[in-house]
C-alpha cells in the first residue's frame, strides 16, 4: 500500500478492474485522491474499492489497511491473482493521477513465478508439517522457560536461554503467521501471530512496519526499517555532506551491536502501543486511523501489560522484592533477545553492494523499476537448511522478499531455482555460504556508510561501485 499521493509516486492506472454492477464505471466512479480515501476504502492500481462488507478469505486483517493505497502489498501477498479477483470487491472510485516507481508483470517476474510455482503448487505454499512441528517445539520451549522465569529464582543462565527462546518465537513462529503464511486458515495465523505480543512486541505494530518495509525495501525515503534506526545508525548511505551525518557515525560499524542490544527495551516500552500507529510508516503517508486499528488497541495494551507483569514484575515478586541483581538479569534477558533478533534483521539488507535505493533510476528517467528485481538486489541469503530451521527462513531473505506469503519451510527448496533465474536475467543475487561472511560484509558496509567512503568510488545508492 503506497503512501500519500503527495509524498509518493504511484503507478499509472492500467487495466483497472471492471465494476461489479451493470452500470458504466465512468458514470458511477467517484474521482478522489489518496488522501481522500475513507477508512473502509483501499486503492489498488488507481482503483478505489470499499471493503466494509468484503468477506476476505485471509481474515479481517485486511481492514488494518483501510484508508490507504495497497497496490504493492496486494500484489506481493497475492502472486496468483489477476484482475478477475478484484471484481469480488465493490469498486467505488478512481484516482486519475495515480503513478508509481515500481512496475509488475515483467519478464523476470513472470518466469520466476512460473518456475517456483512448479516446485510449490498453489495452495501448498503454507506451513508444512515440519514447520508446524518446529513451531510447536519453540512455543513449548518458550512457555516452559517462562514458567521457570516467573516461579523460580532467576539466574543469568536462565535469563540468556529465556531471551533466546523469545527470539525463536519472533523468527520462527510469529513471522510466518503475520505474513499469512503459516496456514490458509486465518485463525491459525492470528493465534501464532500473537507470538509477537508474547515476546514484548505487537502483531499490529509489526504488520504496519514490516509490510511497509517489504513494499519499499531499502528505499532511501520509504523503508521504515532502515529509517527506524536513525539517528543512532545510518543504514542509508547518504551523500557526504548530508545533514543527517555526524562525526559519531564514523564509528557505527563498531558500536552498532550496542544499539541493537537496546531493541528489547525500545520495543517493550514503546508508547505507540497506546494508539497502534506506527510512527515510521505514518511519516511516509500511511493512515492507521480506522475502525480495525481502534478496536485492536485494547487487546494490544492488555497483552503488553501481561508481558510486563510476566517478565518484569513476576521475577521481583518471586525473588522477594526489588534487587539490582534481578534487574540485571531482566536486562540480560532483554539483551539476549535483542541481539538474537535484531542482528539477523540487520544482516538481511545491509551488506556490501546492496542496492540502497532501488528506485534511483525511476526518479532519474521516469521509468518504473521491476519490483521483483528490486527485492532480490536489496536482500541477501546465507547458509542453508540448518540456518533456515534456526532463523525461521530469514536466512533466505531473497526468497522471502520475493514470496512473503510462502512459508519459510519452502525457501530451501526454491532457492536454487531462484538463483538460476536471477543469473539468467542478470539480476544480482547476494549469497553467503556462512553467516559470519554476511556479518563481516554488514560491518564493512556500516563502516563505509558511516564515513561516506563509498562515495569516493561512485554512487552507493545503486550498489554498483
Amino acid at each position: 500500500m503506497a503512501p500519500d499521493g503527495n509524498k509518493l509516486r504511484q503507478r499509472n492506472v492500467a487495466g483497472a478492474a471492471t465494476t461489479t454492477t451493470n452500470e458504466d464505471p465512468a458514470t458511477t466512479d467517484r474521482i478522489a485522491t489518496l488522501k481522500g480515501l475513507k477508512e473502509t476504502e483501499i486503492c489498488i492500481d488507481g482503483t478505489i474499492y470499499d471493503i466494509k462488507d468484503f468477506d476476505h478469505p485471509g481474515g479481517e486483517s485486511i481492514h488494518m489497511f483501510g484508508g490507504n493505497d495497497v497496490t504493492i502489498q496486494y500484489k506481493m501477498i497475492h502472486p496468483y491473482h489477476t484482475s478477475k479477483h478484484l471484481e469480488k470487491m465493490q469498486r467505488v472510485g478512481t484516482v486519475p493521477d495515480y503513478t508509481s516507481e515500481y512496475k509488475f508483470d515483467t519478464e523476470f517476474e513472470r518466469e520466476i513465478k512460473r518456475e517456483v510455482f512448479k516446485i510449490v503448487r498453489r495452495g501448498r505454499e503454507f506451513g508444512t508439517w515440519g514447520w508446524h512441528i518446529r513451531a510447536v517445539f519453540y512455543v513449548s520451549l518458550f512457555f516452559g522457560l517462562q514458567y521457570l522465569w516467573m516461579t523460580t529464582p532467576t539466574t543469568f543462565a536462565l535469563a540468556i536461554v529465556y531471551g533466546v527462546s523469545q527470539s525463536l518465537i519472533g523468527l520462527n513462529v510469529q513471522h510466518d503467521a503475520n505474513h499469512g503464511a503459516a496456514s490458509k486458515r486465518p485463525w491459525i495465523n492470528n493465534m501464532y501471530g500473537l507470538g509477537a505480543d508474547f515476546i514484548g512486541g505487537s502483531k499490529w505494530l509489526w504488520m504496519e512496519q514490516h509490510w511497509t518495509h517489504h513494499s519499499f525495501t531499502n528505499h532511501w525515503a520509504k523503508d521504515s526499517d532502515a529509517l527506524g534506526a536513525e539517528p543512532m545508525i545510518l543504514f542509508n548511505d547518504y551523500e557526504p555532506d548530508h545533514p543527517k551525518r555526524t562525526f559519531v557515525h564514523r564509528f557505527q560499524g563498531l558500536y552498532f551491536p550496542l544499539v541493537l542490544a537496546g531493541y528489547w527495551m525500545s520495543t517493550v516500552f514503546n508508547p505507540q502501543i497506546l494508539d497502534l500507529k506506527h510512527q515510521g510508516s505514518g511519516e511516509i503517508g500511511y493512515d492507521w486511523e480506522n475502525a480495525y486499528v481502534k478496536k485492536s488497541r485494547k487487546y494490544a495494551i492488555a497483552l503488553r501489560m501481561l508481558y510486563i507483569y510476566c517478565n518484569i514484575v513476576a521475577p521481583f515478586r518471586t525473588n522477594g522484592g526489588f534487587s539490582f541483581e534481578v534487574l540485571a538479569q531482566i536486562l540480560v534477558m532483554g539483551i539476549a533477545e535483542s541481539l538474537a533478533l535484531a542482528s539477523l534483521f540487520a544482516l538481511s539488507h545491509n551488506f556490501e553492494h546492496a542496492d540502497r535505493d532501488p528506485t534511483y533510476q525511476a526518479r532519474k528517467t521516469g521509468e518504473p523499476v521491476c519490483w521483483f528485481k528490486s527485492q532480490v538486489e536489496t536482500s541477501s541469503t546465507y547458509g542453508g537448511l540448518v540456518a533456515g530451521a534456526l532463523t525461521g527462513g530469514l536466512n533466505f531473505q531473497v526468497e522471502h522478499h520475493l514470496f512473503p506469503r510462502m512459508s519459510s519451510g519452502w525457501y530451501p527448496f526454491i532457492a536454487p531455482k531462484v538463483r538460476e533465474i536471477c543469473k539468467k536475467h542478470g539480476v544480482r543475487y547476494a549469497y553467503y555460504p556462512f553467516i559470519w561472511e554476511n556479518l563481516v560484509s554488514t560491518v564493512k558496509y556500516l563502516h563505509k556508510a558511516g564515513n561516506a567512503s563509498n562515495w569516493q568510488e561512485g554512487n552507493p545508492y545503486s550498489g554498483k561501485l
